[in-house]
């Protein structure tokens, strides 16, 4: 029997369910560390001052279109945290079950961008807070959010995949394997551009403020994030990404915290891993990815043939 992990093993059927289940364990372990936190009467004044606060997730804007006018009178900042968990819950057991992973996928590949847009941050040259913020851009506070929204609409154009109940529904896209291949080089150019906005930001952007680095060098950072965008070596650089989270995950695991406090610092890794595993078994695909020993074959040539 052939291995798993051969690459004629390896359809997009699989790959699908690989990344349905890497991005829908993000959600549970975020939708059920924020609930609890919500639903206990000890924590939950810390939770709403902490999304409430000036280091939180819901800017001024936000929070007087939200709870002040018609939606003030319905809306609360525990009933909106709390309503906005639960479906984010809800909805990441639906993506490791497969369903409904199309339209959950368009969902949350349009919401993650109102996290960005809802941060509060002060960059203005010049001015400092009084409260503690956020002095970074918020599109590079958030970039993890903008790589899950482009692995969204990857997993929208892949579709359910295989175990899913909308194969067993006959509802979930399918691409066949001797399609697979051609439609792999547009895909995998998105998953290329996905996972390397993280690390370009972590590498160039090292050491400011809020900006995550997964604990790693920057110039190893860059150069990582500069190999994933032009596509080189991407096996290679995929098992790379793969121990590159294992390390990051090992680093932030904390004894003295819970089990769902330690999965919360390091959930969106676990998409992470799902796109480490894709790039590592199916490529990035040839879309703008050089060929570096054709290029290095006609340079050599050219030159021979100039000297």
């Amino acid at each position: 029997m052939k291995s798993f992990f051969t690459r004629d093993e390896w359809q997009p059927e699989t790959m699908s369910m690989i990344l349905r289940i890497g991005l829908g364990l993000v959600f549970v372990i975020g939708g059920w560390n924020k609930l609890y936190q919500l639903l206990n009467p000890n924590t939950v004044d810390a939770i709403l001052n902490s999304y409430m606060g000036s280091s939180g997730y819901i800017n001024q804007f936000f929070t007087d279109y939200l709870f002040s006018g018609f939606l003030g009178t319905v809306l609360t900042p525990w009933s909106f945290l709390t309503t906005l968990s639960a479906f984010e819950l809800i909805s990441g057991c639906m993506l490791i079950s497969g369903f409904l992973v199309r339209p959950l996928s368009i969902f949350w590949a349009l919401l993650l961008w109102s996290f960005i847009v809802s941060l509060p941050v002060v960059t203005t040259p010049g001015v400092i807070s009084p409260e503690n913020t956020y002095n970074s851009p918020a599109m590079f506070v958030q970039i993890r959010d903008i790589a899950l929204s482009g692995l969204f609409i990857l997993l929208y154009n892949l579709g359910s995949g295989r175990h899913s109940i909308d194969e067993m529904l006959g509802t979930g896209k399918v691409i066949r394997a001797n399609a697979a291949h051609k439609y792999w080089n547009e895909m995998g150019l998105l998953l290329r551009v996905s996972m390397a906005l993280p690390f370009l930001i972590a590498g160039f952007f090292h050491g400011l403020d809020n900006i995550q680095t997964f604990k790693l060098p920057a110039i190893v950072a860059c150069l990582l994030g500069l190999a994933i965008l032009f596509g080189i070596q991407m096996r290679l650089v995929g098992f790379i990404v793969v121990l590159a989270m294992l390390f990051f995950i090992l680093q932030k695991i904390n004894l003295d915290k819970s089990l769902i406090a330690n999965l919360n610092g390091f959930k969106r890794e676990f998409a992470f891993l799902a796109a480490g595993f894709l790039m590592f078994h199916a490529g990035g695909g040839t879309h703008y990815a050089p060929k570096f020993r054709g290029w290095i074959d006609n340079h050599m040539l050219t030159s021979a043939k100039a000297s």
